[in-house]
């Protein structure tokens, strides 16, 4: 079953070679409620219905992977549990919450569209529809006044992880994700979103304990699987905010800071082409040339090969090559 939904065209961005736009346009007076209704008005402390669950994760991640490396409890099935349930959950971000429901990069049916939800809430990065309605937010006013969460702007701890936690920001804009929040089980995931997280762990418990015969096996299981994997998994995602707008390399001169890297490419799966991203947006794959690594897109192109996704868009040949399209 496939969704009606129109698709979403978002803004190209093109900016004149020899010429770069003004990244702090001239302030107004009005308050950010003004431009986006759900937003509180208020300080920007962190929220600590939001701080206490982030700061428990990383405790028990981080201090218990290092006792296990301390005292040499460390598997290959523990590195592999980390990893793979990291790039999985990261796929459901990049292809999920990012090219699909940020940006309509590509088609899917109902079905595989709740699982690309289910996946990247499972990621512990709010709702769905929360994430894709500030991402939208965050390219319309990218690097500018508006723009909640720019390194350019504010500081690199604000971007990388201050903004994510601060009450001020923890509504969703229904408004501008109109498009998918006329279904109803991604409402249900956007509202719900750390059910599935903590099904995850405990399943990971589970199968662990099964596995290997013992508690201390599911403990394990639950530890790298769960707990260090989503340390890594935010703080990998979150570079994108951070890092990939003051570290790497620019090829097209777009309206914001955004910057290349190779390295940030391969921890998210290919979206460490951020400057490709924003120069533009609503296309399936980020590395625009062969030697781009993204994983993500790889994926999505077999995935099409089955039928289980369709209409993948790709940057046109004059967006590739920075000049006007001809007539």
């Amino acid at each position: 079953m496939q969704t009606a939904t129109p698709p979403l065209r978002l803004p190209k961005v093109e900016a004149a070679a020899d010429s770069r736009p003004a990244l702090n346009p001239p302030p107004d007076d009005k308050p950010l409620s003004a431009y986006f209704p759900p937003y509180s008005e208020g300080d920007e402390r962190l929220d600590r219905y939001t701080s206490i669950p982030y700061v428990f994760v990383h405790a028990v991640g981080i201090i218990g992977a290092g006792f296990a490396i301390a005292y040499g409890q460390v598997t290959w099935v523990d590195i592999v549990l980390c990893v793979a349930f990291y790039y999985l959950r990261m796929f459901g971000i990049t292809a999920g919450y990012h090219r699909y429901f940020s940006h309509r990069a590509y088609k899917t049916g109902r079905a595989f569209q709740f699982i690309l939800a289910f996946l990247g809430t499972t990621a512990l990065q709010k709702g769905v529809l929360w994430w894709a309605a500030h991402h939208r937010q965050h390219h319309k006013y990218s690097d500018q006044e508006r723009d909640i969460h720019s390194p350019v702007q504010r500081s690199f701890h604000w971007a990388h992880q201050g903004w994510f936690l601060c009450g001020r920001f923890d509504k969703t804009d229904y408004e501008r994700i109109q498009d998918f929040a006329r279904f109803p089980e991604l409402r249900w995931l956007n509202k719900s979103f750390r059910a599935p997280a903590i099904g995850a762990v405990v399943l990971m418990f589970l199968v662990g304990w099964l596995i290997r015969g013992d508690v201390m096996g599911g403990l394990r299981a639950g530890l790298w699987g769960g707990f260090f994997s989503t340390v890594l998994l935010w703080h990998g995602t979150f570079t994108i905010n951070s890092l990939a707008h003051v570290w790497g390399s620019r090829r097209y001169q777009t309206t914001d800071d955004s910057r290349n890297n190779l390295f940030l490419a391969l921890i998210t799966m290919g979206e460490g082409w951020h400057n490709n991203h924003h120069h533009y947006q609503s296309t399936a794959n980020q590395g625009f040339f062969w030697w781009e690594v993204d994983f993500s897109y790889y994926i999505l192109k077999m995935l099409s090969w089955f039928g289980v996704v369709w209409d993948l868009r790709t940057p046109p040949r004059h967006i590739l090559e920075n000049r006007p399209a001809t007539p």
